[in-house]
């Protein structure tokens, strides 16, 4: 069997799905807020994937992937059970730095809530209490609420259309958190780059240590592409090896926002000729242009499940 056979598969909706792939090592190394990169096959391209959970006993790490482009489209179709990855390389990035705080708020949106549970998870093993929002477009695409609820001390859930927990924006729970529990001391928030400078605006005020999880457009994965570049503070730091946990009262999200579109071009004309040779359609429309995101009256809403998600 290879060392990087998927031996456990779960699909959430129609564009997110779980592996787990076995990799004993990776599983004793992993900590909360790491990634890896993978390579499906020998001659395809090297994604950065957060680790969503790791089972030291069962010696797998788990992704959790929404099927967005080229890369992902075809993961989501040949990644099976008895499958194996042809690369795997990791754990990436700094950890996250589980402190001391003793009341801890965990944020999530869309593909964000996965990579969140295991800070969320760790805060708890360490004895804080943890409050978590998770925030997606609608129930039919709620995953490990269950799971959450475990983990934590109290679970709001939060969906754009009311159809589970509370309706509205994600900042609305985090608003709702901070009401029932003022004196929390630190904010995890994982999820789009729009998402987490809304959480990061909204706990601005109350002067909270926020901390966001960003995805950059990476290569190498070890500092030397210089492709993952992200202003933290006027000062250029590296997603992969400084991150990708920053203070997210510091990130210039406008600027990574921006970074992220940089190849959208060549992503649309990667994912046109694979959907030629396998004969898979198009999606029915492109993502819009960060302006134009922005500017909605909608922007801090989490994006539909076809478009392009970053961050986490």
């Amino acid at each position: 069997m290879s060392e990087f056979a998927v031996v456990a598969r779960e699909d959430f909706s129609d564009v997110t799905f779980l592996l787990e792939v076995r990799h004993p090592q990776m599983a004793r190394a992993a900590r909360p807020g790491q990634f890896v990169i993978v390579m499906l096959h020998p001659q395809g391209e090297r994604i950065p994937l957060t680790i969503a959970d790791y089972d030291r006993g069962r010696g797998t790490i788990t992704l959790v992937i929404q099927a967005v482009g080229k890369t992902t489209r075809q993961m989501q179709q040949e990644c099976r059970v008895g499958s194996a990855l042809f690369a795997l390389v990791g754990p990436m990035g700094m950890p996250s730095t589980i402190g001391s705080a003793r009341k801890v708020l965990c944020v999530g949106g869309g593909l964000g809530v996965a990579p969140v549970f295991p800070q969320a998870r760790a805060f708890k093993e360490a004895g804080a209490q943890v409050t978590a929002v998770l925030g997606f477009r609608t129930r039919e695409l709620v995953f490990w609420e269950d799971k959450f609820r475990r983990a934590c001390d109290d679970l709001i859930l939060c969906t754009n259309d009311g159809s589970a927990g509370i309706r509205g924006l994600i900042t609305d729970g985090v608003a709702l958190a901070l009401k029932r529990e003022p004196h929390i001391e630190e904010v995890i928030a994982i999820g789009p780059p729009v998402m987490m400078k809304a959480v990061a605006e909204a706990t601005r005020p109350h002067g909270i240590r926020t901390m966001v999880s960003v995805n950059p457009i990476m290569v190498d994965g070890t500092g030397m592409c210089g492709g993952c570049r992200v202003k933290v503070g006027g000062e250029v730091r590296f997603g992969c090896v400084d991150g990708p946990d920053f203070d997210g009262h510091l990130v210039d999200f406008d600027d990574l926002m921006a970074r992220l579109h940089r190849f959208d071009t060549q992503e649309r004309t990667a994912q046109s000729r694979w959907s030629e040779s396998c004969r898979m359609p198009e999606p029915a429309q492109e993502p819009a242009p960060p302006q134009s995101r922005a500017a909605a009256p909608d922007a801090y809403e989490l994006p539909d499940p076809a478009e392009e998600v970053f961050g986490g």
